[in-house]
């Protein structure tokens, strides 16, 4: 749901019905989509100027579903504008699109979001880990991760 004050914004105009909800706060406008539209989403925002892609994270839900969130920082220059995009998915089958093609620069923090979340980008030009070993178990960050204990 888009609040009425935020309505005419240009981006949430822009994005018509790719913008499932907005709010904002901190002065920066929190978008969420659904994570089949995030490419088409990134696309147009980077048509609308937003060149820079400066995060690619995740939030791990647990115990709810959707379990994780993809969340996404992009950074216009030109307007001195900052936007946060979220799209949830699913703990089950944690997949979605690679921001590669669009943002050449999401390369590693996806491959962070995989080494410590298990999120798979699908379509990722280099898939492997990058921080753990390439022959650790486990996904660190998740909330039901063993903090004690052996973990092989």
């Amino acid at each position: 749901m888009i609040p009425e004050n935020l309505q005419d914004n240009a981006v949430i105009v822009a994005l018509g019905n790719l913008a499932a909800s907005a709010k904002s706060e901190f002065d920066e406008l929190t978008i969420e989509v659904a994570a089949a539209d995030i490419l088409a989403v990134l696309r147009q925002l980077k048509g609308l100027g937003f060149e820079q892609l400066t995060t690619v994270t995740a939030v791990d839900r647990y115990p709810s579903e959707p379990r994780f969130e993809i969340v996404y920082h992009l950074h216009s220059f030109s307007k001195k504008q900052r936007l946060r995009i979220k799209a949830r998915i699913s703990g089950e089958s944690p997949e979605i699109e690679s921001a590669c093609g669009v943002y050449g620069g999401a390369n590693w923090y996806e491959r962070e979001v995989f080494d410590f979340y298990g999120v798979i980008f699908l379509n990722h030009p280099d898939p492997r880990r990058i921080m753990m070993p390439d022959d650790w178990e486990g996904y660190p960050l998740r909330k039901d991760y063993p903090v004690t204990g052996t973990r092989y």
